[in-house]
């Protein structure tokens, strides 16, 4: 059995007539009849019911049509993915991202995808709000969180890279008012808060939820201070100036703990975060061009290369004499 084998039994079922299969397939009616005899004393099963009317698969028939779309369906993406190899990637990418993550690591990221593959064209939208991927056309986003629940059926997703958020403060600040020893004396602290979607009903920015490393246990911590902004570059650069101790990703603060313009607080804890991911919404053959960019972005974020190689903390706990 073959590939057209395969193409002649679903244009038999298709049609539902000989005569018109052989039409769809472009050759004689003669022809139909003769491969249709010659497979059916090959496999010694009957795969279809003739009547001077209408053509009918059996229970036989049906099973292997079913088989055929799928073997099919593997012939063309094996084809469509040699003549890809053959040529350089090309054509546009249209993707999404967070503004923050976007900018700083998903933008560098982008550029040096393309400088790889010249006839790639690269398509970034940042956005605080996770779009309708399909609908809206894009190819793929870079997310801070995995699918929604409504979506993991139509998407796909694969994780990049682990992501938490730390506190961190400035050295002014830690030489002020000194570092917390614990969750407890953490209350006391002046902690700068970010009020992120618009503080919906219920939403709680008060609180932030820490684990130590190593216990699953997660704990709720009452914080406040006298500043608080929507904007979380505004509430870093409060921090930056000493105002205060800032929960904030590890990926936003790097270069500031590499350099020591902030410092690692409670070092220990964390909080727990969503892994940044790769979603797609799915499709049958997705093109060579995003493959290579997805295989790109799992290599290219794979260390977290935001992670400070010996990141500074404060050491000294408690208020300064």
């Amino acid at each position: 059995m073959d590939r057209p084998d395969l193409e002649l039994v679903l244009a038999v079922r298709q049609q539902g007539s000989l005569v018109k299969a052989a039409r769809a397939l472009r050759v004689a009616p003669s022809a139909v009849t003769k491969r249709l005899a010659a497979l059916e004393a090959a496999l010694g099963l009957r795969l279809f019911q003739r009547t001077t009317r209408r053509v009918s698969p059996t229970a036989e028939g049906d099973a292997l049509c079913e088989h055929a779309v799928h073997l099919l369906r593997a012939f063309d993406e094996a084809e469509a993915e040699l003549r890809e190899r053959q040529a350089e990637p090309a054509g546009p990418i249209r993707m999404a991202a967070t503004f923050g993550f976007g900018r700083l690591w998903v933008g560098p990221a982008l550029a040096a995808f393309q400088a790889l593959h010249p006839g790639v064209q690269v398509q970034l939208q940042l956005t605080e709000q996770l779009p309708d991927l399909a609908v809206e056309g894009f190819d793929g986003a870079i997310w801070l969180w995995n699918a929604p629940n409504e979506r993991a059926a139509e998407w796909v997703s694969r994780r990049l890279a682990g992501n938490q958020r730390v506190l961190v403060a400035a050295p002014d600040y830690v030489q002020r008012h000194g570092s917390p020893g614990s969750l407890q004396e953490l209350e006391k602290h002046a902690c700068l808060v970010v009020r992120e979607n618009g503080g919906g009903p219920g939403q709680r920015f008060d609180h932030w939820r820490l684990q130590r490393s190593g216990d699953a246990q997660v704990k709720h911590v009452p914080v406040n201070g006298p500043l608080s902004s929507n904007s979380g570059e505004m509430v870093r650069d409060w921090c930056l100036a000493g105002h205060g101790i800032m929960l904030r990703s590890l990926w936003d603060v790097a270069p500031q703990l590499d350099s020591g313009d902030l410092l690692r607080v409670l070092p220990d804890h964390a909080m727990p975060d969503a892994d940044i991911h790769w979603l797609a919404p799915y499709r049958p053959q997705t093109p060579r061009r995003i493959r290579l960019l997805v295989d790109f972005l799992v290599e290219r974020f794979r260390h977290e290369p935001w992670k400070p190689v010996r990141p500074r903390r404060s050491t000294h706990p408690g208020k300064p004499r």
